[in-house]
């Protein structure tokens, strides 16, 4: 006990019990630490391929070793789930210099996009691809991912993802045919007009839950007639345009009647 005690008061005492501390704490995070949203881990051949890919279709642009080139942004540090989107969605490589990168049939296969992901996440750490349990909707909760999405993304996707106009020639697209993974991609980066919902803002399990609400807009409406889930302004239309027309044809039956 002499002995204990007197280790206790020992100079180095102090210097001894902070290191274990601090190697206590880092083997704890890495153990409880969420992993990387990345699929899968990406060979030297594909950042080969990747690279090779990126010099014929992206280097025009954004410069031979990604660094930016004119209006064209750097690339290093964005991640592979940026790279996966812009590429799987068409919007990247662009057809002209527009306000804003359009969705169309893509150049590259599931492959080529995940090389070029590859490579570009090798020049510089970020968001990586999520995984399919990341993005399963069949483990998402739909009512609590309504409410987030009404709450953070409505104002510009509509209320049910139908897309509506943005300012100075842009637009909030619809997510009818956005897969789950392009939806968590894009909440993961935030591309174009779109703010970055990183796990401090909206964590994997929220992300997930958005995309169960957004897949559970596609099913057949009970009620009928959706009349393009545009709210107030295309069902007043609706019962104007039919309301009005009953009623005007209703006056000219009388009238014909009476005369």
């Amino acid at each position: 006990m002499k002995a204990l005690a007197a280790g206790r008061r020992h100079r180095l005492a102090p210097v001894v019990l902070m290191t274990l501390a601090l190697l206590f704490t880092g083997v704890l995070y890495a153990a409880l630490a969420p992993s990387p949203a990345q699929a899968e881990t990406a060979s030297a051949g594909d950042v080969e391929a990747g690279e090779r890919l990126f010099i014929a279709n992206c280097s025009t642009c954004h410069g031979l070793n990604a660094e930016g080139a004119g209006t064209a942004p750097s690339l290093i540090g964005v991640g592979a789930a940026s790279v996966h989107f812009q590429i799987t969605t068409g919007r990247m490589p662009m057809d002209a210099n527009q306000p804003q990168a359009e969705a169309k049939p893509p150049q590259l296969d599931e492959e080529q996009a995940l090389q070029v992901a590859a490579y570009i996440s090798s020049l510089g750490p970020g968001p990586g691809i999520p995984s399919e349990q990341q993005v399963d909707p069949a483990l998402g909760d739909p009512t609590l991912g309504g409410q987030l999405f009404r709450t953070n993304c409505a104002m510009c996707h509509n209320a049910v993802g139908a897309g509506g106009a943005l300012t100075n020639g842009k637009h909030a697209p619809a997510l009818y045919d956005s897969t789950p993974t392009e939806i968590f991609e894009a909440m993961l980066t935030g591309p174009q007009s779109m703010p970055v919902f990183n796990n401090a803002n909206l964590t994997e399990d929220e992300k997930r839950d958005v995309i169960a609400y957004l897949m559970e807009q596609r099913e057949p409406a009970p009620g009928g007639f959706s009349l393009g889930s545009l709210g107030p302004v295309s069902e007043g239309l609706w019962a104007f345009a039919v309301g009005m027309g009953l009623l005007i044809g209703f006056a000219v039956w009388i009238g014909a009647r009476s005369s």
